[in-house]
């Protein structure tokens, strides 16, 4: 219950920073990136024993075309992290991480310090699995 909390806590902090956004990121951020979080954040969970807060900073996405790609980050973690965590040492690098925050700062990235893991996109590209993996697994 506790996980279902801080993930539904996430998402409604990031849903109520879409009131400046347009009806159509609204749209867009309800319809298709809250589901994909949420997936991902279960696939974590289920898959490598995670709890994992996932924050989206709704600020830095002003268009459904940035939004898309915080859906393409979430998918990418709900696709791969069950063919991933298959082995002791491999959930524990995933489980370094207890926050994944996913913001648009022009550049497509994965950092990593002090249990926060921050996925950075830019216009047309974003951190993959495998970005996020090297990173956790060094």
């Amino acid at each position: 219950m506790k996980f279902n909390s801080l993930v539904l806590a996430s998402l409604a902090l990031a849903g109520a920073s879409l009131a400046h956004a347009g009806k159509a990121e609204r749209d867009f951020y309800t319809a298709e990136v809250e589901p994909a979080v949420r997936s991902a954040a279960g696939a974590l969970k289920q898959s490598c024993g995670c709890d994992v807060k996932m924050d989206v900073q709704m600020s830095t996405f002003q268009t459904v075309d940035h939004l898309r790609q915080v859906r393409y980050v979430a998918e990418s973690i709900t696709e791969k992290a069950r063919g991933y965590c298959t082995d002791a040492p491999s959930k524990a690098a995933i489980c370094k991480l207890k926050t994944l925050e996913i913001a648009r700062t022009g550049t497509a990235a994965f950092k990593f310090a002090g249990g926060k893991g921050t996925a950075s996109t830019d216009e047309s590209s974003y951190p993959h699995w495998d970005m996020i993996t090297t990173v956790l697994d060094k």
